[in-house]
Protein backbone atom coordinates (compact mmCIF):
# COMPACT_ATOMS: atom_id res chain seq x y z
CA UNK A 1 0.00 0.00 0.00
CA UNK A 2 1.45 3.39 -0.78
CA UNK A 3 1.98 6.20 1.32
CA UNK A 4 -0.47 8.12 -0.48
CA UNK A 5 -3.45 5.56 -0.34
CA UNK A 6 -2.83 5.29 3.01
CA UNK A 7 -3.01 8.90 4.44
CA UNK A 8 -6.50 8.86 1.71
CA UNK A 9 -7.71 5.81 3.78
CA UNK A 10 -6.88 7.77 7.70
CA UNK A 11 -8.10 10.87 6.59
CA UNK A 12 -11.43 9.58 4.89
CA UNK A 13 -13.41 9.11 8.54
CA UNK A 14 -12.15 12.31 9.27
CA UNK A 15 -13.34 14.11 6.01
CA UNK A 16 -16.69 12.85 6.75
CA UNK A 17 -16.53 13.89 9.90
CA UNK A 18 -16.10 17.12 9.09
CA UNK A 19 -18.54 17.24 6.47
CA UNK A 20 -20.91 16.05 9.05
CA UNK A 21 -20.51 18.60 10.82
CA UNK A 22 -20.90 21.53 8.35
CA UNK A 23 -24.15 20.15 7.66
CA UNK A 24 -24.95 19.77 10.85
CA UNK A 25 -23.82 23.66 11.34
CA UNK A 26 -26.13 24.68 8.47
CA UNK A 27 -29.02 23.88 10.96
CA UNK A 28 -30.30 26.67 12.66
CA UNK A 29 -30.10 27.46 16.62
CA UNK A 30 -33.68 27.19 18.15
CA UNK A 31 -34.81 28.66 21.19
CA UNK A 32 -38.41 28.32 22.12
CA UNK A 33 -39.13 30.97 25.17
CA UNK A 34 -42.43 29.77 27.15
CA UNK A 35 -43.83 31.51 30.23
CA UNK A 36 -46.23 30.12 32.47
CA UNK A 37 -49.58 31.53 33.06
CA UNK A 38 -49.18 34.59 30.77
CA UNK A 39 -52.68 35.97 29.24
CA UNK A 40 -52.77 36.91 25.84
CA UNK A 41 -52.54 41.00 27.35
CA UNK A 42 -50.18 40.78 29.76
CA UNK A 43 -47.88 42.63 27.71
CA UNK A 44 -47.29 45.71 25.82
CA UNK A 45 -47.20 44.61 22.70
CA UNK A 46 -50.85 44.60 21.47
CA UNK A 47 -52.07 41.51 19.73
CA UNK A 48 -55.47 42.96 19.09
CA UNK A 49 -56.62 45.36 16.95
CA UNK A 50 -56.31 48.11 19.64
CA UNK A 51 -53.94 48.79 22.14
CA UNK A 52 -56.33 48.10 25.41
CA UNK A 53 -55.44 49.38 29.19
CA UNK A 54 -53.53 46.53 30.00
CA UNK A 55 -50.91 47.19 27.28
CA UNK A 56 -50.39 50.39 28.45
CA UNK A 57 -49.24 49.55 31.62
CA UNK A 58 -47.06 46.75 31.32
CA UNK A 59 -43.84 47.27 29.90
CA UNK A 60 -42.37 44.58 27.85
CA UNK A 61 -40.21 46.59 25.57
CA UNK A 62 -38.12 43.00 24.30
CA UNK A 63 -41.43 41.69 23.39
CA UNK A 64 -41.76 44.62 21.04
CA UNK A 65 -38.15 44.00 19.83
CA UNK A 66 -38.96 40.60 19.36
CA UNK A 67 -41.92 41.07 17.38
CA UNK A 68 -40.12 43.96 15.19
CA UNK A 69 -37.66 41.16 13.73
CA UNK A 70 -40.59 38.49 13.23
CA UNK A 71 -44.23 37.26 13.05
CA UNK A 72 -46.99 37.76 15.91
CA UNK A 73 -49.54 35.16 15.63
CA UNK A 74 -52.70 36.87 16.90
CA UNK A 75 -54.83 33.47 17.41
CA UNK A 76 -52.34 30.88 18.57
CA UNK A 77 -53.97 28.69 21.19
CA UNK A 78 -52.98 26.23 23.91
CA UNK A 79 -54.90 24.54 26.85
CA UNK A 80 -56.32 26.22 29.69
CA UNK A 81 -54.22 24.51 31.96
CA UNK A 82 -50.29 23.86 32.12
CA UNK A 83 -49.58 19.67 31.83
CA UNK A 84 -51.89 19.43 29.24
CA UNK A 85 -50.08 22.32 27.10
CA UNK A 86 -46.71 20.51 27.71
CA UNK A 87 -47.80 17.45 27.01
CA UNK A 88 -49.09 18.46 23.47
CA UNK A 89 -45.81 20.50 23.19
CA UNK A 90 -43.50 17.29 23.29
CA UNK A 91 -45.62 14.74 21.77
CA UNK A 92 -47.39 16.90 19.35
CA UNK A 93 -50.58 14.52 20.49
CA UNK A 94 -53.96 16.63 21.69
CA UNK A 95 -54.49 16.41 24.62
CA UNK A 96 -57.76 14.82 24.34
CA UNK A 97 -55.69 12.07 22.91
CA UNK A 98 -52.62 11.87 25.19
CA UNK A 99 -54.83 12.18 27.90
CA UNK A 100 -52.95 14.24 30.29
CA UNK A 101 -56.08 16.72 30.85
CA UNK A 102 -55.32 18.36 34.32
CA UNK A 103 -52.06 19.46 36.31
CA UNK A 104 -49.83 16.82 37.53
CA UNK A 105 -47.54 16.31 40.96
CA UNK A 106 -48.07 13.14 43.05
CA UNK A 107 -47.37 9.94 41.72
CA UNK A 108 -50.95 7.84 40.69
CA UNK A 109 -52.92 10.65 42.82
CA UNK A 110 -55.47 13.07 40.94
CA UNK A 111 -55.20 16.64 41.08
CA UNK A 112 -59.28 16.43 40.59
CA UNK A 113 -61.30 18.26 42.88
CA UNK A 114 -64.34 16.87 43.89
CA UNK A 115 -67.69 17.06 42.35
CA UNK A 116 -71.34 16.63 43.88
CA UNK A 117 -72.50 15.73 40.17
CA UNK A 118 -69.71 14.57 38.10
CA UNK A 119 -66.90 11.85 38.86
CA UNK A 120 -63.60 12.67 36.67
CA UNK A 121 -62.07 9.81 34.27
CA UNK A 122 -59.41 7.96 35.06
CA UNK A 123 -56.89 10.28 33.03
CA UNK A 124 -52.73 10.17 32.76
CA UNK A 125 -52.31 11.54 36.42
CA UNK A 126 -48.50 10.79 35.72
CA UNK A 127 -48.13 12.06 32.93
CA UNK A 128 -45.58 11.39 29.65
CA UNK A 129 -42.94 8.95 29.22
CA UNK A 130 -40.72 7.98 26.09
CA UNK A 131 -41.37 4.45 27.17
CA UNK A 132 -43.41 1.63 28.44
CA UNK A 133 -43.38 0.58 31.98
CA UNK A 134 -45.27 3.53 34.00
CA UNK A 135 -49.35 3.15 34.80
CA UNK A 136 -51.49 5.98 33.93
CA UNK A 137 -49.10 7.57 31.52
CA UNK A 138 -49.42 8.14 27.57
CA UNK A 139 -45.88 6.89 25.66
CA UNK A 140 -44.93 9.18 23.27
CA UNK A 141 -41.45 10.10 21.23
CA UNK A 142 -40.39 13.56 22.09
CA UNK A 143 -39.66 16.28 19.11
CA UNK A 144 -36.36 16.97 21.52
CA UNK A 145 -35.28 13.35 20.93
CA UNK A 146 -35.53 14.04 17.53
CA UNK A 147 -33.42 16.98 17.61
CA UNK A 148 -30.78 15.27 20.04
CA UNK A 149 -30.30 12.65 17.18
CA UNK A 150 -30.30 14.65 14.52
CA UNK A 151 -27.36 16.93 16.02
CA UNK A 152 -28.71 19.10 18.31
CA UNK A 153 -26.97 20.05 21.56
CA UNK A 154 -30.19 20.16 23.75
CA UNK A 155 -30.80 22.43 26.87
CA UNK A 156 -33.39 22.55 29.22
CA UNK A 157 -34.04 25.65 31.22
CA UNK A 158 -36.66 26.13 33.86
CA UNK A 159 -40.43 24.67 34.26
CA UNK A 160 -40.75 21.00 32.79
CA UNK A 161 -44.24 19.53 34.47
CA UNK A 162 -44.40 16.73 32.31
CA UNK A 163 -44.99 13.95 34.89
CA UNK A 164 -45.71 12.99 38.27
CA UNK A 165 -42.99 12.55 41.11
CA UNK A 166 -41.03 9.26 40.45
CA UNK A 167 -42.18 9.03 36.97
CA UNK A 168 -40.17 9.59 33.71
CA UNK A 169 -42.08 12.94 33.08
CA UNK A 170 -40.23 14.40 36.00
CA UNK A 171 -36.49 14.35 34.38
CA UNK A 172 -36.31 16.35 31.18
CA UNK A 173 -33.45 14.32 30.61
CA UNK A 174 -35.79 11.76 30.21
CA UNK A 175 -36.95 13.48 26.53
CA UNK A 176 -34.26 13.88 24.84
CA UNK A 177 -32.31 16.71 26.61
CA UNK A 178 -28.68 16.83 27.48
CA UNK A 179 -28.35 19.18 29.70
CA UNK A 180 -31.16 20.28 32.30
CA UNK A 181 -31.22 23.31 34.55
CA UNK A 182 -34.10 23.07 37.73
CA UNK A 183 -36.75 21.11 35.64
CA UNK A 184 -38.93 18.87 37.69
CA UNK A 185 -42.14 17.36 38.86
CA UNK A 186 -43.63 20.76 40.14
CA UNK A 187 -46.02 23.14 38.11
CA UNK A 188 -45.17 26.20 40.48
CA UNK A 189 -42.77 27.51 42.80
CA UNK A 190 -42.49 27.65 46.42
CA UNK A 191 -41.16 31.38 45.91
CA UNK A 192 -39.13 33.59 43.37
CA UNK A 193 -36.75 34.78 46.14
CA UNK A 194 -33.20 33.95 46.54
CA UNK A 195 -33.57 34.91 50.30
CA UNK A 196 -35.97 31.93 50.79
CA UNK A 197 -33.52 29.82 49.02
CA UNK A 198 -36.27 29.21 46.31
CA UNK A 199 -38.41 27.38 48.62
CA UNK A 200 -35.68 25.15 50.59
CA UNK A 201 -34.25 25.36 54.20
CA UNK A 202 -30.68 26.67 54.83
CA UNK A 203 -29.32 22.75 55.49
CA UNK A 204 -30.48 21.60 52.15
CA UNK A 205 -33.96 20.63 52.52
CA UNK A 206 -37.24 21.27 50.84
CA UNK A 207 -40.72 23.17 52.36
CA UNK A 208 -42.76 22.25 49.46
CA UNK A 209 -43.16 20.00 46.92
CA UNK A 210 -42.55 23.14 44.49
CA UNK A 211 -39.41 23.87 45.75
CA UNK A 212 -37.08 25.15 43.04
CA UNK A 213 -33.79 22.49 42.51
CA UNK A 214 -30.83 23.10 41.14
CA UNK A 215 -30.22 27.32 42.00
CA UNK A 216 -27.97 26.44 44.85
CA UNK A 217 -25.54 28.99 44.46
CA UNK A 218 -28.19 31.95 44.27
CA UNK A 219 -29.36 30.71 48.06
CA UNK A 220 -29.12 33.80 50.50
CA UNK A 221 -28.43 36.19 47.65
CA UNK A 222 -31.01 38.77 46.28
CA UNK A 223 -31.12 36.59 42.58
CA UNK A 224 -35.01 36.60 41.64
CA UNK A 225 -35.59 33.16 40.15
CA UNK A 226 -36.14 34.24 36.36
CA UNK A 227 -32.78 36.19 36.77
CA UNK A 228 -31.08 33.05 38.40
CA UNK A 229 -32.80 30.72 35.54
CA UNK A 230 -31.54 33.30 32.80
CA UNK A 231 -27.91 33.23 33.76
CA UNK A 232 -28.12 29.41 34.29
CA UNK A 233 -29.61 29.60 30.82
CA UNK A 234 -26.99 31.69 29.67
CA UNK A 235 -24.07 30.03 30.88
CA UNK A 236 -25.22 26.90 29.37
CA UNK A 237 -25.17 28.67 26.02
CA UNK A 238 -21.45 29.68 26.37
CA UNK A 239 -20.91 25.94 26.94
CA UNK A 240 -22.63 25.12 24.18
CA UNK A 241 -20.08 27.35 21.87
CA UNK A 242 -17.47 24.81 22.51
CA UNK A 243 -19.34 21.74 20.47
CA UNK A 244 -19.89 23.37 17.53
CA UNK A 245 -23.37 21.53 17.24
CA UNK A 246 -26.61 23.93 16.69
CA UNK A 247 -28.71 24.18 19.98
CA UNK A 248 -32.09 23.80 21.11
CA UNK A 249 -32.87 25.63 24.27
CA UNK A 250 -36.13 25.60 26.15
CA UNK A 251 -36.09 28.63 28.31
CA UNK A 252 -39.76 27.84 30.40
CA UNK A 253 -39.77 30.31 33.39
CA UNK A 254 -41.76 29.68 36.00
CA UNK A 255 -42.71 32.94 35.99
CA UNK A 256 -45.72 34.78 35.88
CA UNK A 257 -47.25 31.75 38.17
CA UNK A 258 -48.24 32.54 41.60
CA UNK A 259 -46.75 33.28 44.47
CA UNK A 260 -46.49 37.23 43.71
CA UNK A 261 -43.27 37.72 45.26
CA UNK A 262 -41.92 41.06 44.34
CA UNK A 263 -39.11 41.73 41.68
CA UNK A 264 -37.67 44.85 43.39
CA UNK A 265 -35.87 45.73 40.67
CA UNK A 266 -39.26 46.94 38.68
CA UNK A 267 -41.57 47.58 42.04
CA UNK A 268 -41.27 51.22 42.65
CA UNK A 269 -42.04 52.23 39.04
CA UNK A 270 -45.50 50.32 38.71
CA UNK A 271 -46.46 51.55 42.38
CA UNK A 272 -45.48 54.87 41.11
CA UNK A 273 -47.96 54.19 38.20
CA UNK A 274 -50.63 54.07 41.02
CA UNK A 275 -51.07 49.95 40.43
CA UNK A 276 -51.88 48.31 43.97
CA UNK A 277 -49.58 46.45 45.83
CA UNK A 278 -50.61 42.90 43.88
CA UNK A 279 -51.01 44.02 40.65
CA UNK A 280 -47.94 45.97 41.05
CA UNK A 281 -46.38 42.30 42.05
CA UNK A 282 -47.64 41.02 39.10
CA UNK A 283 -46.52 43.97 37.12
CA UNK A 284 -42.58 42.86 37.82
CA UNK A 285 -43.34 39.29 36.79
CA UNK A 286 -44.22 40.00 33.33
CA UNK A 287 -41.18 42.58 33.13
CA UNK A 288 -38.98 39.74 34.58
CA UNK A 289 -39.23 37.84 32.21
CA UNK A 290 -39.22 40.68 29.18
CA UNK A 291 -35.81 41.42 30.12
CA UNK A 292 -34.67 37.48 30.15
CA UNK A 293 -35.58 37.46 26.81
CA UNK A 294 -33.95 40.41 25.95
CA UNK A 295 -31.11 39.17 27.65
CA UNK A 296 -31.24 36.05 25.59
CA UNK A 297 -31.29 38.11 22.29
CA UNK A 298 -28.23 40.06 23.40
CA UNK A 299 -26.68 36.99 23.76
CA UNK A 300 -27.77 35.27 20.23
CA UNK A 301 -26.20 39.14 18.67
CA UNK A 302 -23.35 39.24 20.35
CA UNK A 303 -21.73 35.61 20.02
CA UNK A 304 -22.72 36.48 16.31
CA UNK A 305 -25.65 33.67 16.14
CA UNK A 306 -28.27 36.30 15.01
CA UNK A 307 -28.44 35.41 11.58
CA UNK A 308 -29.08 31.32 12.43
CA UNK A 309 -31.17 31.73 15.39
CA UNK A 310 -35.02 31.11 15.72
CA UNK A 311 -36.32 32.64 18.71
CA UNK A 312 -40.21 31.38 19.50
CA UNK A 313 -42.27 33.17 22.28
CA UNK A 314 -45.48 31.36 23.35
CA UNK A 315 -46.86 30.94 26.80
CA UNK A 316 -48.81 27.63 28.07
CA UNK A 317 -52.37 28.75 29.52
CA UNK A 318 -54.30 32.38 29.64
CA UNK A 319 -53.73 34.35 32.01
CA UNK A 320 -55.26 34.05 35.57
CA UNK A 321 -58.43 35.15 36.26
CA UNK A 322 -61.10 33.05 37.50
CA UNK A 323 -63.38 34.76 40.67
CA UNK A 324 -61.60 32.62 43.47
CA UNK A 325 -57.83 32.57 42.38
CA UNK A 326 -57.09 35.57 44.17
CA UNK A 327 -58.69 36.07 47.58
CA UNK A 328 -56.25 38.32 49.39
CA UNK A 329 -56.54 42.30 48.34
CA UNK A 330 -59.95 40.89 45.10
CA UNK A 331 -57.00 41.12 42.63
CA UNK A 332 -58.23 39.85 39.58
CA UNK A 333 -55.66 39.41 36.77
CA UNK A 334 -57.85 40.58 33.71
CA UNK A 335 -57.10 39.36 29.92
CA UNK A 336 -59.86 41.87 28.41
CA UNK A 337 -60.96 41.66 25.77
CA UNK A 338 -61.24 38.01 26.10
CA UNK A 339 -63.53 36.25 28.43
CA UNK A 340 -62.28 34.74 31.86
CA UNK A 341 -58.95 33.09 31.99
CA UNK A 342 -56.89 30.31 33.51
CA UNK A 343 -58.94 26.80 33.65
CA UNK A 344 -61.49 27.71 31.11
CA UNK A 345 -61.79 27.37 27.33
CA UNK A 346 -63.43 30.73 26.70
CA UNK A 347 -60.89 32.44 24.73
CA UNK A 348 -59.13 34.09 27.87
CA UNK A 349 -57.86 30.72 29.00
CA UNK A 350 -56.26 29.03 25.62
CA UNK A 351 -55.25 32.06 23.42
CA UNK A 352 -51.53 33.22 24.21
CA UNK A 353 -48.94 35.28 22.92
CA UNK A 354 -47.33 34.10 20.33
CA UNK A 355 -44.13 35.47 18.30
CA UNK A 356 -41.69 33.57 15.81
CA UNK A 357 -38.45 35.17 14.75
CA UNK A 358 -36.16 33.80 12.26
CA UNK A 359 -33.61 36.51 10.26
CA UNK A 360 -34.26 35.90 6.83
CA UNK A 361 -36.67 33.45 6.68
CA UNK A 362 -39.63 35.05 8.54
CA UNK A 363 -40.25 38.55 7.17
CA UNK A 364 -39.74 41.09 9.80
CA UNK A 365 -42.45 42.58 11.75
CA UNK A 366 -45.85 40.91 10.24
CA UNK A 367 -48.93 39.45 11.90
CA UNK A 368 -50.59 36.15 11.51
CA UNK A 369 -54.24 36.12 11.69
CA UNK A 370 -55.20 31.98 11.14
CA UNK A 371 -55.14 29.82 14.36
CA UNK A 372 -52.68 27.36 15.17
CA UNK A 373 -52.48 25.32 18.48
CA UNK A 374 -49.65 23.88 20.59
CA UNK A 375 -49.57 20.41 19.10
CA UNK A 376 -48.68 22.07 16.12
CA UNK A 377 -44.90 22.98 17.19
CA UNK A 378 -43.61 19.21 16.89
CA UNK A 379 -44.02 19.35 13.45
CA UNK A 380 -43.08 22.85 12.97
CA UNK A 381 -39.96 22.77 15.01
CA UNK A 382 -38.51 19.30 13.47
CA UNK A 383 -38.74 21.19 10.18
CA UNK A 384 -37.17 23.92 11.45
CA UNK A 385 -34.01 22.13 12.34
CA UNK A 386 -34.20 19.90 9.07
CA UNK A 387 -35.52 16.74 10.63
CA UNK A 388 -37.27 15.31 8.04
CA UNK A 389 -37.82 11.80 8.68
CA UNK A 390 -38.79 10.59 12.03
CA UNK A 391 -40.78 7.91 13.79
CA UNK A 392 -42.88 8.13 16.50
CA UNK A 393 -44.46 6.21 18.90
CA UNK A 394 -48.03 8.75 18.93
CA UNK A 395 -49.95 9.93 16.71
CA UNK A 396 -49.06 13.33 15.64
CA UNK A 397 -52.02 15.75 15.88
CA UNK A 398 -50.50 18.95 15.12
CA UNK A 399 -49.72 20.59 11.63
CA UNK A 400 -46.81 22.63 10.83
CA UNK A 401 -47.01 26.41 10.43
CA UNK A 402 -44.13 26.51 8.25
CA UNK A 403 -46.44 27.65 4.97
CA UNK A 404 -47.71 30.86 8.04
CA UNK A 405 -44.37 31.80 8.44
CA UNK A 406 -42.97 31.57 4.69
CA UNK A 407 -46.51 33.34 4.12
CA UNK A 408 -46.82 30.62 1.36
CA UNK A 409 -49.96 28.76 2.71
CA UNK A 410 -52.73 28.00 5.17
CA UNK A 411 -52.79 25.06 7.13
CA UNK A 412 -55.17 25.99 8.98
CA UNK A 413 -57.64 26.57 6.40
CA UNK A 414 -60.81 24.47 6.76
CA UNK A 415 -58.75 22.93 9.75
CA UNK A 416 -60.72 22.34 13.85
CA UNK A 417 -58.94 22.67 16.72
CA UNK A 418 -60.18 20.70 19.71
CA UNK A 419 -60.36 20.66 23.40
CA UNK A 420 -61.25 18.27 26.30
CA UNK A 421 -61.50 19.30 30.11
CA UNK A 422 -62.96 16.51 31.78
CA UNK A 423 -62.14 17.70 35.27
CA UNK A 424 -63.26 20.25 38.04
CA UNK A 425 -60.35 22.24 38.70
CA UNK A 426 -61.73 23.86 41.08
CA UNK A 427 -61.43 27.24 40.70
CA UNK A 428 -65.15 29.50 39.72
CA UNK A 429 -65.64 31.46 36.76
CA UNK A 430 -67.11 31.34 33.30
CA UNK A 431 -65.71 28.64 31.25
CA UNK A 432 -64.29 26.73 33.84
CA UNK A 433 -64.42 22.43 34.90
CA UNK A 434 -66.29 19.94 32.70
CA UNK A 435 -66.45 21.14 29.02
CA UNK A 436 -65.49 20.22 26.07
CA UNK A 437 -64.95 23.00 22.69
CA UNK A 438 -64.21 23.01 19.13
CA UNK A 439 -63.13 26.08 16.76
CA UNK A 440 -63.68 25.96 13.37
CA UNK A 441 -63.76 29.13 10.85
CA UNK A 442 -65.17 31.78 12.96
CA UNK A 443 -67.13 29.22 14.79
CA UNK A 444 -66.30 27.95 18.15
CA UNK A 445 -69.10 25.74 20.52
CA UNK A 446 -68.28 25.34 24.22
CA UNK A 447 -69.86 21.64 25.62
CA UNK A 448 -70.59 21.40 29.13
CA UNK A 449 -70.75 17.57 30.14
CA UNK A 450 -72.74 18.38 33.39
CA UNK A 451 -75.45 20.13 32.23
CA UNK A 452 -75.59 19.59 28.64
CA UNK A 453 -75.77 23.58 27.54
CA UNK A 454 -74.00 24.31 24.54
CA UNK A 455 -72.95 27.74 23.67
CA UNK A 456 -71.86 29.05 20.62
CA UNK A 457 -69.78 32.03 19.55
CA UNK A 458 -68.60 33.74 16.24
CA UNK A 459 -65.20 34.38 17.19
CA UNK A 460 -64.20 36.61 14.65
CA UNK A 461 -66.79 38.99 15.37
CA UNK A 462 -67.44 38.56 19.08
CA UNK A 463 -63.81 38.11 20.37
CA UNK A 464 -65.23 38.53 23.95
CA UNK A 465 -67.82 35.50 23.89
CA UNK A 466 -70.62 37.81 25.31
CA UNK A 467 -73.09 36.56 22.71
CA UNK A 468 -74.47 33.15 22.73
CA UNK A 469 -75.84 32.16 19.35
CA UNK A 470 -76.97 28.81 20.08
CA UNK A 471 -80.51 29.58 20.05
CA UNK A 472 -80.19 32.00 16.80
CA UNK A 473 -78.11 29.68 14.76
CA UNK A 474 -79.29 25.90 15.73
CA UNK A 475 -77.59 24.69 12.44
CA UNK A 476 -74.27 25.29 13.29
CA UNK A 477 -74.68 24.04 16.99
CA UNK A 478 -75.65 20.70 15.11
CA UNK A 479 -72.89 20.63 12.51
CA UNK A 480 -70.07 21.67 15.55
CA UNK A 481 -72.18 19.22 18.01
CA UNK A 482 -71.76 16.61 15.70
CA UNK A 483 -67.81 17.55 14.32
CA UNK A 484 -66.73 17.64 18.25
CA UNK A 485 -68.60 14.26 19.24
CA UNK A 486 -67.36 12.22 16.33
CA UNK A 487 -63.37 13.47 16.98
CA UNK A 488 -63.10 12.89 20.96
CA UNK A 489 -64.42 9.58 20.23
CA UNK A 490 -62.53 8.95 17.32
CA UNK A 491 -59.62 9.98 19.46
CA UNK A 492 -60.72 7.76 22.03
CA UNK A 493 -60.97 10.48 24.96
CA UNK A 494 -62.58 10.50 27.89
CA UNK A 495 -65.27 12.21 29.71
CA UNK A 496 -67.01 12.43 33.18
CA UNK A 497 -69.13 9.98 34.68
CA UNK A 498 -72.50 11.07 36.41
CA UNK A 499 -72.56 10.90 40.00
CA UNK A 500 -76.34 9.85 40.14
CA UNK A 501 -76.98 7.26 38.25
CA UNK A 502 -72.68 6.02 37.08
CA UNK A 503 -73.37 6.89 33.60
CA UNK A 504 -70.87 8.55 31.20
CA UNK A 505 -71.75 12.02 30.69
CA UNK A 506 -73.41 12.34 27.03
CA UNK A 507 -71.48 13.57 23.98
CA UNK A 508 -72.43 16.60 22.55
CA UNK A 509 -73.98 15.01 19.98
CA UNK A 510 -75.76 12.75 22.20
CA UNK A 511 -77.70 16.03 23.81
Amino acid sequence: MTNKLFASLVLMPFAAQCLHAADVKKQPNIILFMVDDMGWQDTSLPFWTEKTHYNELYETPNMERLAKSGMMFTQAYANSISSPTRCSLFTGTNAARHRVTNWTLQKDTPTDRESDTLIPPQWNVNGISQIEGTDRTFVGTSFVQHLNNNGYHTIHCGKAHLGAIDTPGSNPIHFGFEVNISGHAAGGLASYLGEENYGHTKDGKTTSLMAIPGLEKYWGTDTFATEALTLEAIEALNNSKELNRPFFLYMSHYAIHIPLNKDMRYYQKYIDKGMPPLEAAYATLIEGVDKSLGDLMDWVEQSGELDNTIIIFMSDNGGLATTSAWREGELYVQNYPLNCGKGSLYEGGIREPMIVSWPNRVKADTRCNEYVIIEDFYPTILEMGGVKKYKTAQTIDGKSFMPLLKQTGNPSKGRSLFWNYPHNWGNEGPGVNFNCAVRHGDWKLVYYYGTGIKELFNIKDDIGEKSDLSSVRPDMVSKLSRKLGKHLRKINAQRPVIRATGLPSPWPDEV
